[in-house]
């Protein structure tokens, strides 16, 4: 449980930041598209950061399998998909998209095992 509380809270606080960064220090530097690749990756990172929590917060019922595969899932996706986006926006090389899906099928995943873990509640 405690993994995911610190990896929810490092996520949230990093998507904080770089928002305030994106919205104090890069308006005028960057592009449209740019600016639309670090909001897309901004509310991908906090949706999952809070999706992490609820793997913690699950997690005091007791650990399971499924749960540490969503978290895994929602930990991966954020640094392949949203790290891919602020890489790519941030002057990285444009081939970069085509792994981004990778971190989006990540994310899937952990929304799969997830609904998988809720389905064998009792």
């Amino acid at each position: 449980m405690r993994i995911w509380i610190i990896l929810a809270a490092v996520s949230g606080f990093l998507a904080v930041a770089l928002g305030a960064f994106a919205a104090h220090g890069l308006q005028g530097r960057l592009g449209a598209k740019e600016l639309d690749w670090i909001d897309t990756g901004l509310r991908y990172q906090m949706f999952h950061a809070l999706a992490l929590l609820a793997v913690a917060l699950l997690s005091r019922e007791g650990g399971s399998t499924a749960l540490q595969v969503a978290g895994w899932g929602f930990t991966i996706g954020t640094l392949i998909f949203c790290g891919l986006l602020y890489t790519m926006a941030l002057g990285g090389p444009r081939l970069l998209g085509a792994v981004v899906p990778l971190g989006g099928l990540a994310f899937l995943g952990g929304w799969l095992a997830l609904a998988w873990y809720a389905l064998r509640l009792r």
